[in-house]
Formats: structure tokens, C-alpha cells, sequence
């Protein structure tokens, strides 16, 4: 979802941000990004173990989210290309998940804000609902049990490393776009487009996909 459908990282570094500032502690959008993927508990928790920061990570959480949540409401738009790709695939008869390492509360947010809400998905898999968030595969794994299907026989769109290696470690092929990441740290996928404009439904369902 961050990263592919809608470019929400900016709105939760800035709530992180705001977050770890009413703290006393001045922290930067580049703390962040070893972090982008993986969760907040581990986004937050990260940045606040590089400054020896100690912090009541749920409590934290709930302050960022509480920043979050009106920012969202000032406005974030779909990538673009990405509610044109969701509506092909579903008439291509694909099914869909969102596989996200973020909480219910924002993924929500943003999917009805973008136009592509909860319930148009035929699975939404949360950090709630695993042990382990990116790069660890449960997520997406999660998803394919929800939907019924194979894990080879996904496709995983991502835009960080964090979320390549997870898809590679469930054994599905993964497309990432370059919209947070450049290029050259995409390139354990599969394949790499620039953005989610040039990507095709014969993309996503080619069990040739190669990295090029």
C-alpha cells in the first residue's frame, strides 16, 4: 500500500517526526528510510534505538497515528496508474490483496481516501494479523492462504527492499516500482518499472517474469 498504491511515507515521517519532536529529540526524514516497509513499531522503534531513545513503542504509535490520521485528512492522492492497474486486474478476473506491514487504522485511512477502499479487496492482511512483519514473509504468505492460492503462483507489487526480500522469501515473484527507491536497490525483483503507469496486467500474470 505505502509506496505502491499511495505516497503516504512522507505523511507518516512527518507524524513520526512531530512524534519524536514533542519527545525532545530532533529527528530527520533519512533516519527513517532504513526502516520504510517493515512496520511502524519497527519504523519508530528503529529510529528511536539509533538515539538511545527510550520509548513505550504502542503508546508512541498511538500519538503518531493520532498526527497521521489529519494529515491524511488534508489530503493524499493515488499514485498514478494505480486505480487504472487495480480495476484491470479485476476485470482481468485476478484476485487481490492488500499485504500491508502497517496497522489497520492507517491502512484504512488511506485506501478510502485514495478511492480504493477496504472492501474492494479480496484479502487486506495487516501487522495485526502476523507475527512478523517485512522482510519476513508472513504477510504475504498470509495473503495467499486468505485467497486460496499457491505462493508461487502470486505476484507481489512492491517499491522497497524490505518488501522485495519478504516476497522472495514467501517464493512469489515480486514487480517493484521505483517510486520510493531508486532502481538499483529494486534489483533482487523480478522486474523494475518506474512507476505504476507502466505497469501491465501481462505484467503481473508472466510466470516469465525476469529482472530487466
Amino acid at each position: 500500500m505505502d509506496g505502491v498504491l499511495t505516497d503516504s511515507e512522507p505523511l507518516i515521517c512527518r507524524a513520526a517526526t512531530e512524534m519524536f519532536r514533542e519527545r525532545g529529540l530532533t529527528v530527520c526524514a533519512e533516519d527513517f528510510r532504513p526502516f520504510v516497509g517493515t512496520g511502524e513499531n519497527r519504523y519508530i522503534g528503529g529510529v528511536a534505538e539509533k538515539y538511545g531513545l527510550a520509548l513505550d513503542i504502542p503508546t508512541a504509535k498511538r500519538r503518531t497515528y493520532e498526527i497521521y490520521l489529519k494529515l491524511v485528512e488534508e489530503g493524499i492522492d493515488a499514485f498514478p496508474g494505480a486505480v487504472r492497474l487495480v480495476s484491470e486486474c479485476r476485470k482481468s478476473g485476478l484476485l487481490l490483496a492488500v499485504a500491508s506491514s502497517a496497522d489497520r487504522i492507517k491502512i484504512e485511512a488511506n485506501l478510502r481516501k485514495i478511492g480504493l477502499p477496504w472492501g474492494g479487496w479480496d484479502t487486506v492482511v495487516t501487522a495485526e494479523n502476523v507475527r512478523n512483519t517485512k522482510p519476513a514473509p508472513d504477510i504475504f504468505l498470509a495473503a495467499a492462504s486468505n485467497l486460496g492460492v499457491k505462493p508461487e503462483d502470486c505476484c507481489v507489487v512492491e517499491d522497497a527492499p524490505n518488501g522485495v526480500a519478504a516476497a522472495k522469501a514467501a517464493g512469489m515473484r515480486c514487480l517493484a516500482v521505483a517510486q520510493t527507491f531508486p532502481p538499483a536497490l529494486l534489483t533482487a525483483a523480478d522486474l523494475v518499472r518506474t512507476s505504476l503507469v507502466e505497469v501491465s496486467v501481462a505484467d503481473l500474470v508472466d510466470t516469465r517474469l525476469r529482472h530487466k
